[in-house]
């Protein structure tokens, strides 16, 4: 499967890196940076729509607790973090459509190597934003199971948004392979957890079911799934789950960020449904009208922090 072509408006980009705003071109790290050094960074995904960043304040602090987390020192505050994310969205006139990337990374190294001692810079912020539209094939999404693990708790906790991404790059490698958009990835004990980029989710006669977050993020898209489920009067349970319960389910989605609510045509060659199925479309439209009615406003230029609170 080929990814879709860029959005050419994506060629002229600003991104902010280290505290500056600088073109796509000129955006870099230090090769010493711990990014480089041991894929050693935090992580997050925002969207952008109508004027709003939506569920930033979330997704900040949860940057923030995944650096905490990993012991990063003086590491920048929410503020600093909101402000660099509003700068770069209004330098590249991005009020809708847009998905952001922030990196937070453990900052630049005096040597070589893997020792968190080696570093003596703080922390380096980078945001990037890029029109990108959310990922939702019309067709369904064609998963394959891999036979890539999902890292339980003991060997690397998921409730750290963490750059060390092999993980699921391999599991993302065998689904390319196989000809699938992704890859549903288990945990060692062979009970479903997520795919390699977002999390599960299952109708089976009118309930909703989605793994427990032990071996998979929790991730922000999915607790307000479980949240619009609760809302609407629909049955909602988080319980251990087979790939045979997910091969027999009346409907599958994904959750995430990037995609927002995805439906799911097949599993392994078993195919589920062939369109969306309702359950799926009564919780995206819960979402689409959360998504039209929340999130922080970007600022205008010149407009101060007062003014955009009253706003």
């Amino acid at each position: 499967m080929h990814p879709a072509t860029p959005d050419p408006r994506n060629s002229d980009i600003l991104v902010h890196v280290g505290g500056r705003l600088v073109p796509r071109s000129a955006a870099r790290v230090s090769v010493f940076d711990s990014s480089v050094q041991g894929g050693d960074a935090v992580w997050e995904g925002l969207r952008v729509y109508a004027g709003r960043v939506f569920q930033l304040r979330e997704h900040i602090e949860r940057l923030l607790a995944s650096a905490k987390a990993l012991a990063f020192v003086d590491p920048p505050s929410h503020a600093a973090v909101e402000r660099a994310v509003f700068e770069t969205l209004s330098a590249n006139g991005m009020r809708d459509g847009a998905h952001v990337r922030l990196t937070l990374t453990r900052g630049e190294k005096v040597t070589s190597g893997m020792n968190p001692a080696f570093n003596r810079t703080p922390p380096c912020l980078i945001v990037l934003a890029e029109w990108k539209a959310p990922v939702q094939p019309e067709r369904g999404l064609r998963l394959v199971t891999s036979s890539v693990r999902r890292n339980p708790p003991m060997c690397l906790d998921s409730r750290i948004h963490h750059a060390s991404l092999l993980n699921n790059i391999l599991a993302k490698i065998e689904a390319n392979v196989a000809g699938a958009d992704d890859a549903v990835m288990l945990d060692i004990e062979g009970f479903v957890a997520e795919t390699n980029a977002a999390n599960l989710f299952l109708v089976q006669k009118g309930a909703v079911s989605t793994p427990f977050a032990d071996h998979c993020l929790p991730g922000l898209t999915r607790a307000l799934v479980l949240e619009l489920c609760a809302e609407t009067g629909l049955a909602c349970s988080e319980r251990r789950l087979t790939s045979a319960d997910f091969y027999t389910a009346d409907e599958v989605f994904t959750t995430g960020t990037l995609g927002a609510l995805t439906w799911v045509r097949e599993i392994d060659g078993r195919v589920i449904s062939t369109e969306m199925g309702a359950v799926t479309r009564r919780l995206s439209a819960a979402y689409a009208a959360r998504v039209a009615s929340s999130g922080e406003r970007i600022p205008v230029v010149g407009e101060t922090g007062a003014n955009r609170a009253q706003g």
